[in-house]
């Protein structure tokens, strides 16, 4: 459901309480398939006050847009809610439940790497303690500090400060701090040889469950014990001779087969998306 009304003129706080009492009151009169027109009216009233309360939680990681549309869609739920009755403002009873609903979309929504529910307490329990510990010591509280008021581990305070950037992680070419003009990603990043061989060792894997028993041992006698031709010979009851040319025609078969494997997984990647499937 989108919202997307507009109110057609300003008006101050005083005037918009009165109205909105008047407007709740003509509601209690109308018949159910009539309010509409009224909530509608009421919602023009507060969309400054939703649009405002959404947009203070611009770039932390939710487009603007959805926050705007949480914050209008709790805006209904405030009006469908509140009793007219209870001698309070309407303004009073919708700052917090559009405040919930935000708090509760960034909560189901908001994560890119989700954190358990004890370390996202944790992380607002903190943030309202510092508050006001600056307030009670006149400067900014360490985290030791912080950790003794809160009754928690100083570890357990640093895993909740780091799930911040779960919001948000930074860029991979975000620059250091350093000041330089390397990138992240280019700190972190090193030359992995295995990781480079790991497409050769998936094509060896393939390749050598095709071979029996016989040449298996052969090749694990040879390669992995290091054992000679001739001790392989032996064991195997078998001429030196016969040993070698069944190394030289396996391992040509299993080049063979590991060439086959690259060019298949090469025309796999080159197919385009719609035809992949």
């Amino acid at each position: 459901m989108a919202i997307s009304a507009h109110p057609d003129r300003h008006v101050d706080h005083q005037e918009r309480d009165d109205l909105t009492r008047e407007l709740f009151e003509r509601r209690l009169q109308t018949p159910t398939e009539l309010v509409h027109s009224i909530d509608e009216r009421i919602v023009e009233l507060y969309l400054p006050l939703s649009d405002g309360m959404a947009r203070r939680y611009v770039n932390k990681g939710i487009e603007e847009e959805d926050l705007v549309q949480v914050a209008r869609l709790a805006l209904v739920k405030a009006i469908s809610r509140f009793d007219v009755g209870n001698g309070g403002s309407f303004a009073a009873f919708a700052v917090p439940t559009i405040a919930g609903e935000l708090k509760r979309h960034f909560r189901d929504h908001g994560w890119m790497v989700r954190p358990s529910r004890r370390v996202q307490e944790l992380r607002i329990a903190a943030r309202t303690q510092r508050q006001q510990l600056e307030q009670e010591l006149g400067h900014t509280p360490s985290r030791a500090e912080l950790a003794e008021q809160l009754g928690v581990p100083t570890e357990a305070l640093a895993e909740a400060d780091a799930n911040d950037s779960s919001f948000r992680p930074l860029s991979i070419d975000a620059p250091t701090a350093g000041g330089d003009e390397t990138s992240l990603g280019a700190a972190v990043a090193v030359t992995d040889p295995e990781l480079e061989q790991v497409c050769d060792h998936v094509a060896l894997s393939a390749a050598l469950r095709d071979l029996d028993d016989r040449t298996r041992r052969v090749l694990l006698l040879r390669f992995v014990d290091e054992a000679t031709q001739r001790d392989i010979a032996e064991e195997l009851g078998a001429s030196q001779m016969q040993v070698s040319r069944m190394l030289k025609r396996t391992l040509a078969d299993l080049r063979e087969r590991m060439d086959d494997e690259r060019d298949a997984a090469d025309v796999t990647t080159d197919v385009p998306a719609h035809r992949a499937g």
